[in-house]
């Protein structure tokens, strides 16, 4: 036998070998979803799937990247979570969109995902209890943060529930190259994220803002003189040809996408807690606020002013933190002040982004 055929029969054994093992899990799965639906416990767990993910990345020593890894489980899990129940997860955007891939990164493809036309549609459907989970973007590592989806904090009862980190690279997408290029179509977040690129090459083009990309390369499909930006992938999608790639202004572009829900989560061990708190108009209030942090031992990793929407320049604060706000260190400390409200969300702190 020649040392193909060897190595290809090698590979139909193991190949057998993960069927019956994912067969075995799935049993599992199943029995599990069966002993939550009874204690009437939510089949999907955030703050477990962290830890399996954790735990999975740390088993493997072999040629598969980390990531590869995760990918591969991410998919497993969702599958095997189907068998019982299949989520509804909003998202901003059409197919094809940042978002959208975000949602799949977290979910995987065993799920139905509800394109919504805008942040607030994707609140709304999750407040409504039309889709168990929604995803929306919240800052960019170039840009920062996306100040519609903090300001909808302000006004919805929704709790974070994780968070997703997603590279962003964009493409120049139109019909074809052979008509003058007079109007590009994008979210308005994509442009400053491609300003040098967009500046030596299209310096007259007419930059047009639209609610999405998906949005964007419709419009870009209607005209032969216009093109979009946005994820490749949209070429597939809505039948355009993919002219520049990595057109953004750094390699490191990074967004961070919340899931949002109606329910809270669990201490994972891992995870990050959002607070929105407001202060008095007074010296050294914010300077009290922060201190409070130090004071209490607690990592303050963001924080991020809005206007408050009442009394004319007042501001809320955003703040972000380590660790989860029903930990007993924190939950004192938090007991001891007036909070405007808690989220917690899961998240391996020594794997994010440096950028983001």
């Amino acid at each position: 036998m020649s040392s193909l055929l060897k190595l290809r029969k090698n590979i139909d054994q193991v190949d057998r070998q993960i069927i019956s093992l994912l067969n075995e899990r799935a049993e599992l799965a199943t029995q599990v979803a069966c002993l939550k639906k009874k204690k009437r416990i939510d089949i999907f767990s955030p703050e477990r799937e962290s830890i399996i993910l954790r735990k999975i990345r740390k088993l493997s020593k072999g040629f598969l990247k980390d990531t590869d890894i995760e990918i591969i489980f991410r998919e497993i899990i969702s599958v095997c979570r189907a068998l019982r129940v299949t989520l509804n997860v909003s998202y901003l955007g059409g197919q094809g969109t940042f978002t959208h891939l975000a949602a799949i990164k977290k979910f995987g493809k065993s799920t139905n995902f509800v394109s919504c036309g805008s942040i607030r549609d994707v609140f709304v459907t999750v407040e409504k209890g039309d889709a168990d989970y929604g995803v929306v973007p919240v800052e960019n590592s170039i840009e920062g943060a996306i100040n519609y989806t903090l300001d909808m904090f302000l006004e919805s009862n929704l709790k974070i529930c994780s968070e997703v980190f997603l590279n962003i690279s964009h493409s120049l997408l139109r019909i074809d190259n052979e008509s003058e290029l007079i109007k590009i179509y994008s979210n308005p977040q994509v442009f400053p994220q491609c300003r040098r690129w967009l500046t030596h090459q299209y310096p007259k083009a007419q930059l047009i803002p639209t609610s999405t990309t998906a949005r964007a390369a419709i419009q870009a499909k209607e005209d032969k003189t216009s093109a979009c930006i946005g994820n490749k992938m949209l070429a597939a999608l809505y039948g355009l040809n993919e002219i520049n790639s990595h057109i953004e202004n750094s390699s490191s572009n990074v967004t961070r996408f919340l899931v949002v829900s109606a329910k809270d989560s669990l201490v994972s061990g891992k995870d990050k807690t959002s607070i929105v708190f407001s202060i008095k108009d007074k010296v050294g209030a914010l300077y009290d606020a922060l201190y409070f942090f130090k004071k209490s031992g607690i990592n303050l990793t963001k924080i991020e002013s809005r206007p408050s929407r009442g009394k004319l320049w007042q501001y809320c604060y955003f703040a972000d933190f380590q660790g989860h706000h029903k930990e007993d260190k924190i939950a004192k400390a938090l007991g001891d002040r007036k909070s405007t409200r808690l989220n917690s969300s899961h998240t391996d702190i020594s794997r994010m982004p440096s950028s983001a």
